[in-house]
C-alpha cells in the first residue's frame, strides 16, 4: 500500500504540527508533504523547514472580505503538493463550504474541547466557567459546518479546583499532541474507529 501524502494547515507556532511530522516515520502509513500558512511569520515553517517538509505561504490579508478568492489560492500549493489528507493544525481562518467539500472526508481537525460542547474560541474558559469535572480535545473530520463532522478521537483531563484557563490549556496541549498523531496514523490506514485517550 503506497503512503498516503498529508499537508498541514497552521497559523502560528505549530506545537501540534511538530507532532504530526515526528509520528509520521517508519512503517506510518503516511508521510508530510507540504505545511501551509496563512502567515508568513508563523514559527511552524521554520520548523517545518527544518524537518526537512516543503512549505509554502498564502497571506488572506490581500484577500480582505474575499474569502473564495483566498481559498483558490490556498488550495493551489495542496494540490500541486498531491495530498491525500489535510491535517488542520491550529490554522485560524474558517473555511468555506467550497474549500472544506474539495477534501471530504480527508481532512481533519483538532479542537480544544470535548466536542460536541464549547465550539469555538475560548473553549477552557467556558469549561471552567460551567464547572466541567473533565475537559480535552478532539479530532473530527471537518465538514462546511464549524468544529463538527464525525468524531475520530478524542483525549480527556480532569479539570483542577486550581485550574486557570491557561493551566487546563497547557494539560490539554499535552492530550492534543499524543492524540492527533494517533489519529492520523489509525486514519491514513483506512480505519475511523475513534480513538480514546484518558
Amino acid at each position: 500500500m503506497s503512503q498516503k501524502k498529508v499537508a498541514i494547515l497552521i497559523s502560528g507556532g505549530g506545537s501540534n504540527m511538530v507532532s504530526l511530522l515526528d509520528s509520521m516515520t517508519g512503517d506510518h502509513p503516511a508521510r508530510p508533504c507540504l505545511v501551509l500558512s496563512n502567515n508568513a511569520d508563523a514559527g511552524g515553517l521554520a520548523k517545518a523547514a527544518a524537518a526537512g517538509v516543503a512549505t509554502a505561504v498564502v497571506d488572506h490579508r490581500p484577500f480582505a472580505g474575499d474569502r473564495e478568492a483566498f481559498e483558490a489560492e490556498l488550495v493551489k500549493p495542496v494540490i500541486e503538493a498531491g495530498a491525500d489528507i489535510v491535517c488542520l493544525a491550529g490554522f485560524m481562518r474558517v473555511l468555506t463550504a467550497g474549500f472544506v467539500s474539495q477534501f471530504e472526508g480527508r481532512m481533519l481537525n483538532i479542537h480544544p474541547s470535548l466536542l460536541p460542547k464549547y465550539k469555538g474560541l475560548h473553549t477552557h474558559a467556558r469549561a471552567l466557567e460551567a464547572g466541567d469535572g473533565e475537559h480535552g480535545c478532539t479530532v473530527h473530520e471537518v465538514t462546511p459546518r464549524l468544529d463538527d463532522g464525525p468524531i475520530l478521537g478524542q483525549a480527556r483531563v480532569p479539570v483542577l479546583e486550581s485550574d486557570t484557563p491557561d493551566t487546563l490549556a497547557a494539560r490539554v496541549l499535552v492530550q492534543e499532541h499524543l492524540l492527533y498523531p494517533a489519529v492520523l496514523r489509525r486514519f491514513a490506514a483506512g480505519d475511523k474507529t475513534p480513538v480514546q485517550l484518558r
